[in-house]
């Protein structure tokens, strides 16, 4: 499983690989953090797509091409906006995990780039964020040998910091 995932410091635009998970905004139209910089990387034509697309509930996900980028694919997924705890934001957030390795096997690709999704704006404390994300892509490799590769794409480097001390928290957790 550990060969599988890998951590990174980064931009998520430039990753090399068949789909990189956008985190959106409910409109899918655009915003700031990453999904503005995705918005920006892929040019005009991401924009047109998504318009079509009718927005994304939060925990959900919605897929459109990757235009400019060097990824085939945009999986969008709308992160909860963190409200204390209380708001189901911790499931909200596992949900946007699955519903991205569902959109991938779907899609049948090979490998996919995360951010670290509602950390930035949205306020989700990071390491239960990392430990959400973490928990849900070993779970999902359990059952699932269709992809080959997961990459984090940590923005700075307390983030890159806080998910490769998770990634071995979660792995020892689970006895691999």
């Amino acid at each position: 499983m550990r060969e599988k995932i890998e951590i990174v410091q980064g931009d998520i635009t430039k990753q090399k690989v068949d789909a990189i998970v956008n985190a959106a905004n409910n409109s899918l139209l655009g915003g700031g953090g990453v999904d503005g910089a995705i918005h920006r990387a892929a040019g005009p034509d991401l924009l047109r797509e998504t318009r079509t697309l009718g927005g994304c509930p939060t925990g959900e996900a919605r897929v459109s091409k990757g235009y400019r980028l060097p990824a085939k694919w945009v999986i969008h997924t709308v992160g909860p906006i963190w409200q204390g705890g209380n708001s189901n934001e911790e499931e909200l957030l596992a949900s946007c995990y699955r519903n991205c390795f569902k959109a991938a096997t779907d899609l049948g690709i090979k490998t996919i780039a995360f951010p670290s999704i509602s950390t930035g704006a949205y306020g989700f404390p990071l390491k239960r964020a990392a430990k959400i994300a973490l928990r849900e892509t070993a779970t999902f490799l359990e059952t699932n040998q269709d992809l080959e590769k997961i990459v984090f794409v940590c923005f700075g480097k307390e983030v890159f910091d806080v998910y490769n001390q998770t990634l071995e928290d979660v792995i020892s957790s689970l006895g691999h």
